[in-house]
């Protein structure tokens, strides 16, 4: 008679197998589970006899899951999820009892203009929160699909994972930044305006890889356009544009009043205030989760302050 593999097994063996199939690393699923690395490999070779399967073997970069380990954590998943949102609806979610780490990916511009307001609410709403800040970057998606990053803030990308939820955070209004002596001094500029100047480009890895929001309307427009300077850093981007001509893509998020060698002006388009979405992005499975919806109405309530 075949043993019946469910009634036969220690149940928190799965939460280590589910665990292992998503880091597929032995100290990234001990850290994750607060549990010693040889902890790990005992719970594994229980798992091995249970199965009767290898499971995971090493490579080159941690660990690969066998075809039966795949298929079992693509099997168990839907379930694995559904009884960690029943246990966690059973308690009444307050962010002052929150002790876990927060790891946030920002884009740059975001990040460089709200950190500290950011931060403020944060730590004044859940005091005991371990807080990361981190630059958004190639990985960050799957950063998010691995659970190495708990919520992240950009704008529209191409194309996301199937795994990856996305909720519009906020519409700001365009502008570009300018030394305080440039010669275009107004209100408000149009593409055509800029025309003839270089254009300092923040670098905003997997959005603008290979062209900048401003160069692409530029180019729409039939306007000549040059890049002068290109950075990941915002604060590298303002000390070039404070001492050249250069004009720099921004936003009103921006915080001019602590520049006082530069200006705002704003952005019209077909005589059009340019507008555009900052997205939050977290994985799907917390997508009904209390702790995802409190950080998301944070980022929101910073985000329209920042603005005003």
């Amino acid at each position: 008679m075949r043993k019946n593999l469910f009634f036969s097994l220690d149940l928190n063996l799965l939460r280590t197998f589910m665990v292992l199939s998503q880091e597929l690393n032995m100290r990234k699923a001990s850290e994750k589970l607060f549990v010693t690395q040889p902890a790990i490999s005992q719970s594994l070779k229980k798992l091995r006899f249970h199965f009767d399967d290898e499971l995971f073997t090493k490579s080159r970069t941690g660990l690969s899951a066998t075809p039966f380990a795949e298929e079992l954590a693509a099997n168990l998943k839907p379930h694995m999820d559904g009884l960690q949102a029943a246990l966690n609806e059973t308690t009444e979610f307050d962010p002052a009892t929150i002790t876990r780490p927060l790891r946030l990916a920002l884009a740059p511009q975001v990040l460089s203009t709200v950190a500290g307001r950011l931060v403020t609410a944060l730590k004044t709403q859940a005091p005991g929160i371990d807080l990361q800040l981190v630059n958004w970057n190639m990985s960050t998606l799957e950063d998010i699909v691995r659970g190495d990053i708990d919520f992240g803030v950009s704008y529209e990308l191409p194309s996301i994972s199937k795994e990856v939820m996305n909720d519009v955070l906020f519409n700001i209004q365009s502008a570009v930044i300018v030394r305080n002596g440039h010669p275009v001094n107004k209100a408000v500029v149009t593409p055509h305006d800029m025309e003839g100047y270089e254009l300092a480009s923040l670098i905003i890895p997997g959005w603008n890889n290979n062209q900048s929001l401003a160069a692409s309307v530029m180019e729409q427009l039939g306007l000549e356009y040059s890049i002068g300077f290109s950075s990941e850093l915002p604060s590298a981007i303002l000390d070039v544009v404070q001492q050249t001509d250069m004009y720099f893509p921004s936003h009103h998020l921006f915080p001019i009043e602590h520049y006082p060698n530069l200006r705002m002006m704003d952005v019209e388009v077909d005589c059009v205030p340019s507008t555009y979405e900052i997205l939050g992005y977290y994985h799907q499975k917390d997508r009904n989760s209390d702790f995802t919806q409190w950080l998301k109405h944070l980022l929101i309530d910073v985000l329209e302050q920042q603005n005003h």
